[in-house]
């Protein structure tokens, strides 16, 4: 069983009447909660994009803008649970209930592929939540019969090639376009 599988096995999961969630505790000891992204997490969701860093921005979309557009937070909250899921990481902060991070996938045609991505709040990072929120991604798709988990990201995304190294994923550059890269993990 590989690290990533033996992870995931000894993940606690937490059922509540709203659905399933987790407490995980990250490097530095504090707790995060993770659960699905949910139509009452929409004021969050926008919050959270727009206070990320530029650069944060331009590593999640590949663009740059000031503030989220209503059509890509349309885009982003339209979840199903199965063929284009959102994890949320949720924190308190200074008496406040904050959106720190999110992973989510979108299936992309019939081969039993989807598309991922990971965002951590810029102050959060290094903290080892990229990895948690990838490894409940990772165990979502994989029950949701996906085979592999692939990633369009910029070839500069110094976070990312490190996330990528540390969870055995495969990294090629994008023929299409040599400033991204690709990064596959087959499930």
């Amino acid at each position: 069983m590989s690290a990533l599988n033996s992870a995931l096995v000894a993940k606690p999961l937490h059922q509540s009447p709203r659905g399933d969630y987790w407490i995980e505790p990250l490097e530095d000891g504090t707790h995060v909660l993770i659960r699905p992204l949910r139509e009452e997490d929409r004021e969050r969701e926008r919050a959270f994009i727009n206070r990320l860093s530029p650069e944060a921005r331009h590593n999640r979309f590949l663009g740059e803008f000031r503030e989220v557009a209503p059509p890509l937070l349309n885009q982003l909250m339209d979840v199903d649970d199965k063929d284009r899921v959102a994890l949320v990481a949720l924190a308190h902060v200074d008496g406040e209930l904050l959106e720190v991070g999110i992973s989510r996938y979108a299936k992309v045609g019939e081969l039993g592929q989807c598309e991922f991505a990971v965002t951590v709040a810029d102050e959060w990072l290094r903290r080892g939540l990229g990895s948690i929120l990838f490894e409940h991604l990772a165990d979502s798709a994989r029950r949701n019969g996906f085979r592999q988990l692939y990633s369009i990201d910029s070839a500069s995304n110094a976070g990312m090639r490190g996330l990528a190294r540390k969870l055995g994923l495969q990294r090629r550059r994008d023929a299409e376009d040599p400033t991204q890269v690709i990064h596959r993990l087959d499930l």
